[in-house]
């Protein structure tokens, strides 16, 4: 899966991990050495992260169900708890430093099969 910005040709990341079950949501990346460029991990449902036993930090996009981003934290630093993002229904976490102000509450983002 792939994740653009719509309305521009900005690729957030373009391959995208598909956290399908609630394992692979609740350990998400924790314990990984690290999340390459270009990558990125889909956590659905989530409308809220924590960064327990993560070894570096990530961009993190809230979006709702039609796209629409709900919140966005950059270079978010380990052993945190992140805010709720009330109406967020999937979290995409991506390498720190992929956005650089890029994306901002109110964008669209989507997703496709790439």
């Amino acid at each position: 899966m792939k994740c653009i910005l719509k309305g521009t040709d900005f690729v957030i990341a373009s391959e995208v991990e598909d956290a399908k079950t609630f394992k692979t949501r609740l350990l998400g990346l924790m314990f990984r050495p690290s999340l390459a460029k270009g990558k990125g991990l889909w956590l659905q449902p989530c409308c809220q992260i924590h960064m327990f036993f993560m070894r570096f930090a990530i961009d993190v996009i809230f979006v709702d169900a039609s796209g629409l981003v709900k919140g966005v934290l950059e270079n978010f630093k380990p052993w945190r708890v992140s805010p709720i993002f009330w109406g967020a229904s999937g979290t995409l976490e991506l390498p720190a430093g992929t956005l650089k102000g890029r994306v901002k509450k109110g964008d669209r983002v989507e997703f496709t099969r790439a």
